[in-house]
């Protein structure tokens, strides 16, 4: 068919788009902001960036056995929860920015997250698209499905899909390492890092975002990178307090502002305490390794990253950590389970799955 009105046609290629994407999936779209632990690919296109993980033996169980970018030996939260969602994972900003004509490519969803990023500019800085620079290319995604759709739609189109946010683990562990007598308190340093996010969350929402998922930090002391640290290897206490303090920030953070943004709704899952039950209980949830990162190298395969030369163990599914910092694929889709099909007290207000209902 030919047609005169290129302009009619763009909006009826758009409308058959959309309704193919909601016939596929729960929600239109997710749109995911974070670090390492949903990172999909974008750190690749950073020349810069020393966190990548586009190389063996990541991506071992992957499909195609592919080292993609992703902090695993397989899939992460972003592919699980898209999954849940029905929707194939949302594919990583950078990827699409460098190539032409992507525009309807973003009504799909887009991923922001960054390994090494940080709410704080100062995190990583240089190595990683920050959580500030995330929610700047956000803007100009929200300014093409405005120029697409306009105002109206693309507010509805927005307002139904699911903005994720994964973010804050870095400060902790630069928090925990930078251990010393005058340091801050647990308290002090979530105190300080929270405005900035209040900040971050409301600039999300004003460009959009009415669905909110935030999943919280882990016990970021057992990782093994941190039980490294200790004689016993054991976890340290005052860094997974300091997750816990955060944790219960963030989920305050978000309760008022769906208090003063009544059009507002979020699921928050309490991170920290899923993880701790597999640690705690490992063989109530098929682990029986709880310790030792599953790629690397030296005490607890934590001395080295999983590179070319690091070891990994054969039965990846049974390990909680695959390298010194990042989940198995395994714990990822547990976490991302629980957080779906959950309830309070480790997921609320809403589980995702009432969130998206």
């Amino acid at each position: 068919m030919t047609c005169n009105m290129s302009t009619y046609c763009t909006v009826i290629t758009i409308i058959l788009l959309l309704c193919k994407n909601n016939v596929q999936g729960i929600v239109p779209a997710v749109y995911i902001f974070g670090d390492s632990l949903a990172d999909v690919g974008n750190n690749n296109y950073l020349q810069l960036s020393l966190p990548k993980a586009n190389f063996p033996h990541n991506g071992i169980d992957y499909p195609g056995h592919e080292a993609t970018g992703r902090f695993s030996n397989g899939k992460n939260f972003a592919d699980f929860l898209a999954q849940n969602l029905g929707l194939q994972t949302s594919p990583p900003y950078l990827s699409l920015s460098y190539k032409s004509n992507n525009s309807s490519v973003y009504l799909t969803g887009v991923s922001f997250a960054s390994g090494g990023a940080g709410i704080l500019n100062s995190t990583n800085s240089g190595e990683c698209i920050s959580f500030d620079q995330q929610i700047d290319y956000y803007l100009t995604v929200y300014g093409s499905i405005v120029q697409q759709l306009g105002t109206v739609q693309a507010q509805d189109h927005l307002s139904k899909s699911v903005f994720a946010i994964v973010i804050g683990s870095n400060e902790l562990l630069h928090y925990v390492k930078s251990n010393s007598a005058s340091k801050e308190t647990p308290q002090q340093f979530v105190d300080s890092i929270i405005p900035t996010l209040q900040g971050q969350l409301k600039r999300i929402y004003n460009l959009g975002a009415r669905r909110f998922v935030f999943m919280g930090t882990g016990p970021i002391s057992c990782c093994p990178a941190l039980r490294a640290q200790n004689k016993t290897n054991e976890c340290n206490a005052g860094g997974n307090y300091a997750s816990v303090l955060y944790n219960q920030a963030a989920s305050s953070l978000l309760n008022e502002m769906s208090t003063q943004f009544t059009d507002m709704s979020y699921s928050f899952l309490d991170t920290s305490t899923v993880v701790m039950q597999y640690i705690q209980q490992p063989s109530a949830y098929g682990f029986t390794e709880v310790k030792s990162a599953c790629c690397g190298l030296g005490d607890l395969n934590a001395k080295v990253a999983c590179v070319p030369i690091a070891t990994y163990c054969s039965n990846r599914s049974n390990h909680i950590f695959w390298d010194f910092y990042h989940q198995t694929e395994a714990t990822a889709r547990m976490v991302v389970s629980t957080a779906f099909d959950g309830s309070a007290p480790l997921v609320y207000p809403l589980s995702i799955k009432q969130l998206t209902s």
